[in-house]
This record gives structure tokens, sequence and C-alpha cells, in this order.
């Protein structure tokens, strides 16, 4: 099969590799792209898998993906593949879901989301009757326009700038900047569109998806509705299967993988990164050179000083009271009876503003939550798997505090029997054979810094999104990807966030005509 990327280029082979600092879907997407254009790449990760977030535990014997469920915007990981001549069909089993979600409410109704507009649309007239149903329409209509008036000028670029999505609103005509909605409020644009506080509540949920509060992030995170309806599908195996096929992809391209490796410090020479200080399983610490460096890890890990001093102050330190949310989640082998779950699951709480106001105002758990369950042996079937015990995934919001004041264990069970208490009145009860918990504590251990902050900082405030760092730092040679950086968290987004900084990386090893030898690495940090 004919390949699109270069294999050996002498020049490069001349120069040390670009070190990436974590095997996540950022750090996996940038070393794809670096190897398609002939580059030397070496992935440090100090797991012993790739995957990052898309990680999974071990419960009763058997795997359950703990971080993200399912795969939206395809077409990014289309074309990561692509790069290397290969098809993502090749890698991976991916199955549609013809429900995106079931949802249940404090009433005692149901509504299932589905992919095609006008069967949603026949589920909320059912549900809320026909005006509410068309007002759905105009909603899917609008989320489109956004997320067309965005793709390119600000998921595509570098450093979007509000002057950027202006012009990208004028090609789209007089209505064009205006369907960019960051102007409102999601809750508010939501109110004007939904009578149906249901409805209200179950899409203003998206904004969740990145970690932030419907009732102050902006109206155009309501494209994240269009994205999901535009396709959502399960990988066979799970999210951490995507993550190792990915991994497979750039080994097969050359590409050196390094596990249970952590980089303790990012060296200079002459002001610009230069190397790494990295640290085996066993205690032991050498130095490995880089023509650049790309950090694949959360910007407040970086400005925490995980990574030496030099990275510390590479970039802006994130605003600890600007925190996306974090979350208790459980990780169930059991019984599920009472309520027919399908893949997505969200079991809302009976007052949703009251749960935003402990969550963002007190930061605090809601006494009430509402509650997501992913079935991960359920697809659009609603049919138990044979045998009765299943897996489950369940994700109950939380403020990201842990560096403060973590949660005490009477919170967390507190926690559990809301959590209980939310599922029982919509019918499920569900027994688990085996469990395993985890709180904003692990997240914090894993990520330090953030508080457990599992998205960068929330997308609060109208122009939120082009505040995010960039893939540049202050320090020459030292690039960001992932889910804190732009574009934003997710995994499509960390790919693209990856993709970004791997092209900025070539474009600056052009410009600086670099190509050092590895024997003239030094630092200018401590270690």
């Amino acid at each position: 099969m004919d390949k699109s990327w270069t294999p050996y280029n002498p020049l490069v082979m001349a120069r040390a590799p670009t070190i990436v600092v974590g095997a996540g879907v950022g750090g996996l997407a940038a070393a794809i792209e670096l190897a398609a254009r002939g580059e030397r790449v070496v992935v440090l990760e100090r797991d012993v898998r790739p995957g990052g977030k898309a990680r999974t535990v071990e419960v009763d014997g058997r795997r359950i993906d703990v971080g993200p469920t399912v795969l939206t915007m395809r077409w990014v990981f289309d074309d990561l593949f692509a790069r290397a001549g290969r098809r993502l069909d090749d890698a991976v089993t991916l199955t549609p879901s013809g429900i995106v979600a079931r949802h249940a409410f404090a009433d005692g109704t149901r509504l299932d989301l589905h992919s095609e507009v006008d069967r949603s649309a026949g589920a909320i007239a059912r549900l809320a009757g026909s005006p509410q149903a068309d007002a759905y329409r105009r909603f899917a209509e609008h989320g489109a326009r956004i997320f067309e008036a965005v793709r390119g000028p600000f998921l595509e670029q570098e450093k979007p700038s509000f002057a950027a999505l202006a012009k990208a609103g004028s090609r789209l005509g007089l209505r064009g900047l205006a369907s960019i909605d960051a102007h409102r409020t999601m809750w508010g644009a939501l109110s004007s569109t939904f009578e149906d506080e249901r409805l209200r509540a179950l899409f203003g949920r998206y904004a969740t998806y990145v970690g932030s509060s419907p009732f102050e992030a902006p109206a155009t995170l309501n494209l994240i509705a269009h994205v999901e309806r535009e396709g959502v599908a399960v990988v066979q195996g799970g999210m951490a299967h995507l993550a190792a096929a990915l991994a497979d992809l750039a080994g097969s391209m050359g590409v050196t993988f390094r596990y249970a490796t952590a980089v303790r410090d990012v060296l200079l020479t002459n002001g610009r990164a230069s190397g790494v200080l990295v640290e085996g399983q066993d205690g032991g610490r050498e130095v490995l050179a880089a023509a650049a460096v790309i950090a694949n890890v959360d910007v407040a890990t970086l400005a925490s000083g995980a990574l030496g001093a030099a990275a510390r102050n590479a970039c802006r330190a994130p605003d600890a009271q600007r925190r996306s949310l974090s979350a208790v989640t459980w990780a169930i082998v059991g019984r599920a009876a009472g309520f027919p779950l399908v893949h997505h699951n969200v079991f809302f709480s009976r007052d949703y503003a009251a749960e935003h106001r402990a969550l963002f105002g007190r930061r605090e758990l809601a006494a009430e939550p509402t509650v997501y369950v992913c079935a991960q042996d359920r697809s659009s079937d609603d049919a138990p798997p044979p045998g009765g015990d299943e897996r489950l995934f369940v994700i109950v919001n939380a403020p990201a505090t842990a560096d403060v004041s973590p949660l005490d264990s009477a919170a967390v069970e507190r926690c559990e029997q809301g959590m209980l208490a939310t599922l029982a009145r919509a019918g499920l009860h569900v027994t688990p054979r085996a469990m395993v918990r985890a709180t904003p504590t692990l997240f914090e251990r894993l990520a330090p810094g953030t508080g457990g902050a599992l998205y960068g900082e929330a997308a609060h405030g109208p122009f939120s999104a082009l505040a995010r760092p960039s893939a540049r730092t202050k320090v020459p040679g030292l690039f960001l990807a992932g889910g804190s950086t732009h574009p934003g968290p997710g995994v499509p987004m960390a790919a693209l966030s990856g993709r970004t900084a791997a092209r900025i990386v070539l474009a600056d090893l052009a410009a600086t005509g670099r190509a050092r030898s590895p024997s003239t690495v030094g630092s200018t940090s401590t270690g």
C-alpha cells in the first residue's frame, strides 16, 4: 500500500529526536503527525501502557473503561490513519450508536436521543408535544451552523482569534457570526428555545462534557449536541483499545515508545528546550536529548513544577477558581435491574440549577446529583448481557478541590447514597459484585496541580475558548498538547491539539535549522 509518510530523512537522523511527554491521545496524534513528516520521535510514558485519560481498571477480572466511553468526530482519526496509508476500520471495530443516549427524568419520564433528527423530534413530540419537537429541529439546525462556523477558523487553527471567527461568520452570510452565539449562556439560549425544563436540562448537560456549567458557559457549546448527533460510535474493546491502536500505528511508522518512564525535568540549552531528565521504575535517571519537546500533560501540571523549573515557567498558571469539574466514579461488575439501560444513560436530579450552584458556587458535591451510567456490555439494544453480571461505569460530577479540601470518606459515602437514590427514582437498582471507586484525589495524583479537574479550565464567559493555552509556550522548543490546551477537552479535540502541536514543531525546526547532535545537550535547571 502506498504511504504518505516518509520513514527516513538523512537531515532528521543527524539531530536529536522530538520527544513527546505522555502517551495520551494528544501525544499519540502528535507522534503520528511528526512521523508522517519523516521526523524521529520518542514517546515517554510513565504508565505501562498508552491512553492517558483513556484508561481502564480491572474489576473482578474484567477491564472497564474509566475515562471517555464513546468516539465522536471519527474523521479526526480517519485522517490520522490515512497519514500512514492505513484505515481506522482495519485497526478497530466501531459500532454506531443508533440511540445517542437514554435520559431518565425525575418525574419518571424518559427520552431517547437518536442520531437522526426526525427520530429525536418524534420522541420529543411524544414527551413534550409537537411545538417542542419543532423547537428541537431549530436547535439542531442552530448547532450545525455553530459547528460550520468554528470548525475551520477555530478547531483546526493554532491560536484562534475573535477576528478569525468574525471573518468566518461573514463568509457564512449576515447570520454567520450570530450563529456562533457566544454572547448568551447555554442556559439562556436553551431557555429561549425550549419551554420544557426537562429539555433544558438535557441539552444543558452537554456543558459538563467539557467540565463546565450551562449557566455560565457560552451558547457556542450547543455545538456539542450537534457533534454527538453527527455520529457516536462504541469502540469494541473500549476506548483504551483505540489508544493502543494509535500507539501501534505510531510504532509502525518508526516512533519509539518508552513506558514506565517518568519525566522529571525539561532541560534547556541557551534558553531552549534541548532534552529531558527521565527516571525509570528502578529509580535510575538519565538525560535524553531532544530537538523539541511536546508536553502532553495538563497545563496545571506543567505549572505545578512536576516537569521541572523550566517547564513550570513556560506557561501561565491556570486560575484555581476557574477549574473545570472533577468526578466521583464507580467501576462496577454486577447486576442492573428495573431500567432498560443502553450504552449511554443519564439520570437527572430534581433540581439541575441547585446541583450546579453546589458544584460551582459552593464548590461541594450536590446532595442530589445527576448520574451518568455507561453500560459497557450494551449498545442500542437494551437487553441485558447473557449471564446477568455486566460492566457499569458510573459518574457523578464533583468540584476540583482535591488539593485544598479533599473529600473525606463520609462525603464520598453521602455521594454514593445520593447516586443510588437518583437511580432508584428511575427504577434502576444496581447490585455490585465488585467495585472500584475513584475520587478527585486520584485525579489530582494522576495530574498534579489540577485539584482533580478533568478538562483544564472551565469554559465560562463569552470567549473563554479563545483564552485556552496554545501549543506554543514561553520556552522555545517546548510545546503543549492535550485537553487543557486549544481546542479543548475530549478525545477528538485532544487529537487535534496534538496534530497542531506537531505542525508547529515542524515549522519551528525548519525555521531554526536545528541539526544538533545529542551530545550537545545541557541544562539551565537543576533537575
